[in-house]
C-alpha cells in the first residue's frame, strides 16, 4: 500500500473545467479527506442517515451542492465541518479528481483530495450523517473487497464498483471515486 505522500503526490493539483453531462446539473463537491494511520493511510466516510430522502444508508464522503458563488474547494470544506465537525483550517486541499456526473441524482460532483494531521475523533453534527469512520485505504484492496456490475443495457449502461467491507459496502459516487484514487495512487506505486 501506498504511503500518504504517495496517495497526495497521485492526485493531480490542477483544477479541470466545469463540464456536466446534462443541462441544469446541480453542481457538488465532496471532500476526499486523508489521515495517517497505524495501517497506513485512512479516508474520512460518513453514512448517511436512514431518515434521508435519498441515498438513505448508504457510504458517502462528506459534501453536497454548491452555494452561488461557492467554489467546490469551499463547498467540501464547508459541507465537512456541518457534517461532521472537520475544521477547515486542519484541512490542507491538494487537489482534486476526476469529475463525476451521476444519474440518479442528477449532480455534477467535484472531488477534493485532502489531508489531515491524524485521523481526529469526528462526530456527526447533523441528521444528514448517522456514522463517521476512518478506513485504512488497505481495506479496499484486501482480496474479495472488491466488485463490479454492468448496470443498464445498451448505450446508457455503466459499470458500478462495490467495495465489500466488514460491516458495510461502499458503492456508487463514492465507489466510483474510491477507484479513481487507489488507480492513480497503486499504479503511481507500481
Amino acid at each position: 500500500m501506498p504511503t500518504l505522500d504517495d496517495v497526495v503526490a497521485a492526485v493531480p493539483e490542477t483544477e479541470q473545467p466545469s463540464l456536466p453531462s446534462f443541462p441544469n446539473a446541480r453542481h457538488s463537491a465532496v471532500l476526499i479527506a486523508l489521515a495517517p494511520g497505524p495501517d497506513g493511510p485512512e479516508v474520512l466516510l460518513t453514512r448517511r442517515s436512514w431518515e434521508m430522502r435519498s441515498h438513505k444508508g448508504e457510504i458517502s464522503f462528506p459534501g453536497g451542492r454548491t452555494d452561488p458563488g461557492e467554489t467546490p474547494v469551499q463547498t467540501a470544506l464547508r459541507e465537512a465541518h456541518e457534517e461532521v465537525g472537520l475544521a477547515p483550517d486542519a484541512v490542507a486541499v491538494h487537489g482534486e479528481l476526476e469529475h463525476l456526473n451521476t444519474v440518479v441524482s442528477r449532480s455534477y460532483i467535484v472531488p477534493k483530495v485532502a489531508t489531515v494531521p491524524g485521523a481526529m475523533p469526528l462526530m456527526p453534527q447533523t441528521m444528514e450523517v448517522d456514522r463517521v469512520m476512518w478506513v485504512p485505504l488497505a481495506e479496499f484492496t484486501r482480496p474479495d473487497t472488491y466488485r463490479s456490475e454492468v448496470w443498464g443495457i445498451g448505450p446508457t449502461d455503466r459499470t458500478l464498483h462495490f467495495f465489500e467491507l466488514d460491516d458495510e459496502t461502499v458503492w456508487g459516487a463514492t465507489a466510483h471515486m474510491l477507484v479513481d484514487l487507489l488507480t492513480r495512487a497503486l499504479v503511481d506505486e507500481a
